[in-house]
């Protein structure tokens, strides 16, 4: 069995490539926003999946590792992934779309709640390509409230 590569499986060879980010992340509840920086390295496996890992240190001089997949099902007509940190023990699974004009990649996923111990929360990483060279990715989490609250946005530069 040989899966063909389709028009969304080429919208993610774009991420292929060397990136260094600068960025900040304010979780909520009265905190001050943090800056970071990181560098993230995706590659193509094959012509169907990329896969990113990515290195930072947290304000408090932590290192953290993170990994992604991305790929996209012809089936469901919906992009998948996953997401791994080292500083957390949750799989995140990612269902998404693309939008009409082919810029922005919507993910979607469920994970504990950053605000409420115990709870799980719904979750939107959302990748937009502003040029060949320039990606910005925003965080966001649903409140209960039922509105989306933005915690997270990094601007990606690519390197190489």
């Amino acid at each position: 069995m040989q899966a063909k590569a389709e028009p969304q499986h080429h919208w993610l060879l774009r991420l292929i490539g060397e990136w260094k980010s600068e960025g900040q992340a304010n979780m909520g509840q009265g905190n001050a926003s943090e800056q970071f920086e990181s560098i993230e390295t995706f590659r193509a496996i094959g012509e169907l999946w990329v896969q990113g890992e990515g290195s930072m240190k947290t304000p408090d001089g932590s290192p953290h590792t993170t990994q992604m997949t991305l790929g996209y099902d012809p089936a469901r007509k919906r992009f998948v992934g996953t997401w791994i940190g080292s500083m957390m023990t949750h799989l995140w699974i990612y269902d998404g779309a693309l939008d009409a004009g082919g810029t922005i990649l919507t993910l979607e996923s469920e994970g504990p709640s950053f605000t409420d111990t115990g709870k799980m929360a719904k979750y939107r990483d959302v990748i937009e390509m502003k040029s060949p060279d320039h990606r910005v990715l925003t965080s966001h989490m649903l409140r209960d409230d039922g509105t989306w609250h933005q915690f997270m946005e990094a601007h990606y530069r690519r390197v190489r």
